[in-house]
C-alpha cells in the first residue's frame, strides 16, 4: 500500500474519507527536506487511489505546517537547493491536478510553505486560535512557493500585496472577514466540521464534484502558468542572498535582522 512509504505523514480513512496529517508536532509541523520529499508525493499518490474520495488535511499537535525547518535552510547544499524547488513546483502542479476535493482544517500556525499549502486546498476551514503568514520575506527570500499565485486569487492584489510584501500574520477572525479562510470554529469543534464537509463530499456525486472542482481549478492552474516558475526562480536567487542568511542567523539569535540598505541612508 503506497501509505507504508511514508514516515512524517500519517492517513486515517473511513469510507472514502482519506484523514492526512503532518507529523511532525514536536516542530510544529515545519518542513525538513524530508518531509518535503514526502509532501512532494504525496497529492500525486492520492490522485492515483480510486478509493479516495475526498481529503481531509490537517497537522498533528498544536500546528498546521510553520513553514520550512531554518535549520535545513541553514545547512542547505546547492543540491538540495536544486531538488526542494523541482519538489517545489512538483507539489503546487499536483495539488491543482487532484480530482478529489481537498478540505484543510488549520488547527494553529500555518505560516511560509504551511501557509500556501492549506490555502491551495479546496476548502479551508480555522480554528479559532489559528494564524497565518506567508513569511518568506520575513526569512528573506520570495514568496514564491505559490503564494503569488493563491493569495490574490483568495483576496484581491492589493490585500495580496500588502500581506505578502510585510510578511504580516493574520488571525484567524481576519483571515475569514477578508476571504482568505471559508470559516472559523471553535478549537475543539474544527474537526469535527473539516470532517463533516469531507463526509458530505465523498458521499456526493463524484463526477458532479470532480467536474466542478475541474473546471475552477483550470483559473489557478492558468494562474500558475503564468507566475509559478517566475516566482521559484525569483526565490531560488533569493537563498544565496546576504539578506536571507541574515534572517535565519537573526532567527536564530533571537534578534531583528539587519540589513545593509539600513546602514546606506
Amino acid at each position: 500500500m503506497w501509505k507504508s512509504k511514508y514516515k512524517l505523514i500519517t492517513f486515517g480513512y473511513d469510507r472514502g474519507l482519506l484523514t492526512v496529517k503532518f507529523n511532525r508536532p514536536e516542530q510544529l509541523n515545519s518542513v525538513n527536506a524530508a518531509l518535503h520529499t514526502e509532501i512532494s508525493l504525496l497529492f500525486g499518490d492520492i490522485a492515483r487511489d480510486v478509493s479516495v474520495r475526498a481529503v481531509l488535511l490537517t497537522g498533528a499537535g498544536r500546528a498546521f505546517c510553520a513553514g520550512g525547518d531554518l535549520g535545513w535552510f541553514r545547512t542547505m547544499t546547492r543540491e538540495g537547493l536544486d531538488r526542494l524547488f523541482i519538489e517545489a513546483r512538483r507539489i503546487i502542479i499536483d495539488m491543482l491536478e487532484v480530482p478529489q476535493p481537498i478540505i484543510a482544517a488549520i488547527n494553529g500556525p500555518a505560516t511560509g510553505f504551511g501557509a500556501t499549502i492549506a490555502l491551495f486546498c479546496d476548502i479551508v476551514y480555522a480554528s479559532e486560535d489559528a494564524r497565518i503568514a506567508d513569511t518568506h520575506v520575513s526569512a528573506g527570500i520570495g514568496a514564491g512557493d505559490g503564494g503569488a499565485v493563491i493569495w490574490p486569487l483568495l483576496v484581491g492584489m492589493t490585500k495580496a500585496k500588502e500581506y505578502l510584501l510585510t510578511g504580516d500574520s493574520l488571525t484567524a477572525a481576519e483571515a475569514e472577514r477578508i476571504g482568505l479562510v471559508n470559516r472559523v470554529t471553535g478549537r475543539d469543534e474544527l474537526l469535527e466540521v473539516a470532517t463533516a464537509m469531507g463526509r458530505r463530499l465523498a458521499d456526493g456525486p463524484q463526477m458532479a464534484v470532480r467536474a466542478t472542482k475541474a473546471s475552477l481549478n483550470k483559473i489557478l492552474r492558468e494562474t500558475a502558468n503564468l507566475s509559478l516558475d517566475t516566482s521559484l526562480a525569483l526565490e531560488k536567487e533569493c537563498f544565496y542572498s546576504q539578506e536571507h542568511r541574515e534572517c535565519v542567523q537573526a532567527f536564530l539569535e533571537k534578534r531583528k535582522p539587519v540589513f545593509s540598505s539600513q546602514n546606506d541612508a
